[in-house]
């Protein structure tokens, strides 16, 4: 209960940072804001706040699992020519019998975050990489790995009109933590294309697949989405809603169907620079 009420003032948090805020967003048309946030190394302060729904999980299927990752995407401006993208996840899960008898859980995951160099001037092509580092921060042992890691990331992208198109990948590896758990040796791979309208809809395909090198096993689900720009007073949040489906998974993870809510706020830059003056 208690995590649940922190997670319920995280949420109340934004929407007062937004009401702070709001008079400072630059003015963008709605579809070009709404097709920069398909980017995720855009020059924006964002703040996704995403809910996956996976009602199938374990060996019997009849175990759950609901994850609300909260996203925040700052840029730090390091040169007139480079930008450090920084983005973390923060996951918050809920999870009941995803083996029998284990019971259920609810509490923080194992938060990662990772740092992209960016150039601010870039042609077709938009990139970034950097290096990404998983922490143990889970507070019950089914929630998190209980290792430290860390590894390569890079995003390559592209917009032609009002298509975007790309591709997000990392490896991480585990070099520290509890001896007697599992190592871990993943490679993530997140191919995405969206086409935004000139009313700010934005339609989005989208597959979050993970190989895992220690187990040797696959887990790809495919996701669907749609999502439109609106305004909370006169700061901008993307609104999403989709659902997706396994195509393969490790036996005792998720099968079939999942479903996905998202909220992306928006905040303008002052938040940071004002801080540092």
């Amino acid at each position: 209960m208690k995590k649940r009420i922190l997670l319920y003032m995280a949420l109340i948090s934004l929407f007062a940072m937004s009401a702070a805020y709001a008079q400072d967003v630059p003015t963008k048309s709605d579809a070009d804001l709404a097709q920069e946030l398909t980017n995720p190394v855009a020059d924006l302060i964002t703040v996704p706040v995403q809910m996956s729904i996976d009602p199938k999980v374990g060996l019997s299927g009849d175990g759950r699992k609901t994850q609300t990752n909260i996203q925040p995407v700052i840029p730090f401006d390091l040169s007139e020519n480079w930008n450090l993208i920084t983005r973390t996840i923060i996951p918050i899960i809920n999870q009941k019998e995803i083996f029998a008898g284990s019971g259920s859980q609810t509490g923080l995951g194992d938060i990662s975050m990772s740092l992209f160099l960016a150039p601010k001037a870039s042609g077709r092509w938009i990139w970034g990489a950097g290096p990404i580092v998983l922490m143990p921060s889970a507070t019950n042992d089914l929630l998190g790995g209980k290792k430290w890691g860390a590894g390569p990331s890079a995003i390559l992208l592209t917009m032609r009109g009002p298509l975007t198109m790309g591709g997000l990948t990392n490896h991480v590896w585990s070099f520290a933590g509890d001896s007697e758990r599992s190592d871990i040796s993943n490679t993530f791979v997140q191919p995405f294309i969206s086409y935004t309208t000139d009313s700010a809809w934005t339609t989005s395909l989208q597959s979050e697949t993970t190989y895992n090198w220690e187990a040797e096993q696959w887990a790809v689900p495919v996701n669907l989405a749609v999502a439109k720009l609106v305004y909370l007073g006169k700061l901008p949040v993307s609104l999403q809603a989709g659902a997706g489906y396994w195509l393969t998974a490790a036996d005792s993870a998720a099968e079939g169907w999942r479903f996905r809510l998202q909220a992306n706020f928006v905040f303008p830059k002052s938040m940071f620079s004002s801080a540092k003056d």
